[in-house]
């Protein structure tokens, strides 16, 4: 799996929506795909991009692949965020 800069994978207005739609509740690919004007493969791959940065999990229930907010990988983000405000 292939790291991407978790800074690089927030540019992206669609991905910072997939993130705000997961900080309310974990959702399947379906049910992101109806609040993009984007096809549901375009948001899977963003999704990937979101899980190879680590700012996103997912987890298999059944034959559903549930997304949600990896907070953990929020990190590295808040910590250099941080030192702008010490």
């Amino acid at each position: 799996m292939a790291t991407i800069d978790p800074f690089a994978a927030i540019s992206d207005p669609n991905r910072r929506h997939l993130l705000e739609e997961l900080r309310r509740a974990p959702r399947t690919v379906n049910e992101l795909a109806e609040g993009l004007p984007i096809s549901r493969p375009a948001v899977s791959q963003h999704l990937k991009a979101l899980l190879d940065s680590n700012l996103v999990s997912v987890t298999a229930e059944g034959t559903k692949r549930i997304y949600s907010v990896n907070t953990k990988g929020f990190t590295k983000l808040n910590l250099w965020l941080d030192q702008f405000w010490s």
